[in-house]
C-alpha cells in the first residue's frame, strides 16, 4: 500500500481507538470539556477545539520522534514503572475529583498558568492520547508495523494522522454543537452521571495500580472499588431524588449484573479451557519445528487492556482450545509488562508494531496469519485450522 493509503488508513484507525477499552477512562474528561463550551460562541469553541487537538498531538508527535530515533513499538513509553504509577495517581485523583460533584477539571493554578479556560480542552485531548497508547485498535497494528519501515518524517506523519482521527469525533461535537444542544445541562441525573463516570476512572486508575503494585494489594483495591459502586448504587436509588436521578444507577445496575451473568455463565467453560501456555523462547520455537506442529504466539503485557479483554473472552473460549488440541499446535506467550529486547526483535520479526499481537505459524515456521489489534474467536479458530494446510511434503 502507498503512503497516502496508510496515512488514511491511520486517520481512520484513531478514530477506532475511541471504541476500545484503552480510551474509556479518557470519555469524562472529554465529555465535559464538550458540555462546558456547548453554550459558547464559535471562537471559544473553535479555540477549545484547537486545544484538544493540540494536547493529543503533543503526545503523538513526542512519540512518534521516540519511534523515529529510539526504534520504541507502540506501547514502549507503559513499560515503565514509574509512568504506570504516575497515571493511575492521576485518573485516581480525578476520578475522586468528579464522584465527589466536582466534576473532571485541572486544578485551579493550571488555569492560572495558561492564563485561559482552556487548559482542560488540552489536557482531556492528552490524557486520551496517552491512555491510547497501551493497546492498538482496529487497522492501527498494520499501520504502525508500515511506519517502522519508513523514514522519520513518514513516521511522524502517520503519527499525527493517528492523533486527528483520535480528536476527529470530538471536534466534530465542537463544530457542529447542534447535536448536543438537545440534551440537558443541569439536573440531578446529570451529576449522577458525572459520578458514573467518576467511577469508570477510579476504574482506569485501580487497572494500571495493580500492573505496578503486589497481586494482594490488587485484589484490595478491586475489592474497594467494587465496594465503593456498590455503596454509591444503594444511596443513589435510595436518595434520588427524582425518577431521573434513580434511572441513572438503575441503568448501571441492569448492566453490571448483564455482564456478570455473561462472565459467570462464559467462565464455567473458560477455566476448563486454559490454553497451555509457554513462554516463548527460541528452544520453544526451534522445539515445534522439530515435531512439525503449528505455534500460535501471543504478545501480551500486563497493561494492556485490550490483550486482558481478549485473554478473557477470545483465548477462554472453549472452541479455540479444542481447535488448538485438533491442531496439535504449541501455544507460547510473549509478556512485554517489562522491556526485553528479545520479545521486542520477535514482535518486529513477526510484522507486529504494538499490542495486542498474535501470530500463527505453520509447522516449518513460517508466518501463516498475523492478527494485529482485536480479533474473534472464529478469526482465530479459521487461522489455528488452515495453519497445516499444504505444509507437509511427501517423502
Amino acid at each position: 500500500m502507498t503512503i497516502w493509503t496508510n496515512l488514511l488508513l491511520a486517520l481512520f484507525a484513531g478514530v477506532l481507538l475511541n471504541l476500545t477499552p484503552c480510551v474509556l477512562p479518557a470519555l469524562p474528561i472529554k465529555l465535559r470539556t464538550i458540555a462546558r463550551v456547548v453554550g459558547s460562541g464559535k471562537r471559544q469553541r473553535f479555540l477549545a477545539a484547537i486545544a484538544l487537538l493540540a494536547g493529543t498531538l503533543t503526545f503523538f508527535g513526542a512519540l512518534a520522534l521516540a519511534t523515529a530515533m529510539l526504534n520504541w513499538t507502540w506501547g514502549t513509553l507503559f513499560q515503565a514503572f514509574w509512568f504506570r504509577a504516575a497515571l493511575a495517581f492521576l485518573l485516581a485523583g480525578l476520578g475522586v475529583y468528579s464522584l465527589a460533584g466536582r466534576g473532571v477539571q485541572p486544578p485551579q493554578w493550571v488555569y492560572r498558568v495558561q492564563g485561559n479556560g482552556y487548559a482542560e480542552p488540552y489536557l482531556a485531548g492528552f490524557l486520551a492520547a496517552v491512555l491510547s497508547a497501551p493497546c492498538t485498535g482496529p487497522f492501527l497494528g498494520g499501520v504502525m508495523a508500515f511506519a517502522l519501515t519508513q523514514a522519520p518524517s513518514t513516521i511522524f506523519a502517520l503519527f499525527m494522522a493517528v492523533g486527528v482521527g483520535l480528536a476527529l469525533p470530538y471536534l466534530v461535537l465542537l463544530a457542529r454543537p447542534g447535536l448536543l444542544t438537545r440534551i440537558p445541562r443541569s439536573g440531578v441525573w446529570l451529576s449522577r452521571i458525572q459520578q458514573v463516570m467518576g467511577l469508570i476512572l477510579l476504574a482506569g486508575a485501580t487497572f494500571f495500580a495493580t500492573t505496578v503494585l503486589a497481586e494482594r494489594v490488587g485484589t484490595v483495591l478491586w475489592t474497594a472499588w467494587l465496594g465503593a459502586l456498590a455503596f454509591w448504587l444503594i444511596r443513589a436509588l435510595v436518595v434520588g431524588p427524582g425518577f431521573g436521578a434513580r434511572l441513572v444507577p438503575a441503568l448501571v445496575l441492569v448492566i453490571g449484573l448483564s455482564g456478570a451473568v455473561a462472565l459467570g455463565f462464559d467462565g464455567n467453560s473458560h477455566n476448563q479451557n486454559t490454553l497451555p501456555w509457554q513462554p516463548l523462547t527460541e528452544h520453544a520455537l526451534t522445539d515445534a519445528r522439530a515435531a512439525g506442529a503449528p505455534v500460535l504466539v501471543e504478545f501480551t503485557a500486563d497493561w494492556c487492556i485490550n490483550c486482558k479483554v481478549l485473554e478473557q473472552t477470545v483465548y477462554a473460549d472453549a472452541t479455540i482450545a479444542k481447535a488448538v488440541d485438533a491442531a496439535q499446535m504449541r501455544v507460547l506467550r510473549a509478556d512485554l509488562t517489562r522491556p526485553d529486547a528479545t520479545l521486542d526483535a520477535y514482535l518486529r520479526s513477526f510484522g507486529g508494531a504494538g499490542l495486542p499481537f498474535a501470530v500463527v505459524l505453520k509447522p516449518e515456521g513460517t508466518v501463516h496469519r498475523r492478527l494485529p489489534d482485536l480479533f474473534t474467536v472464529s478469526t482465530l479458530k479459521t487461522a489455528i485450522e488452515s495453519s497445516g494446510e499444504q505444509t507437509r511434503v511427501d517423502p
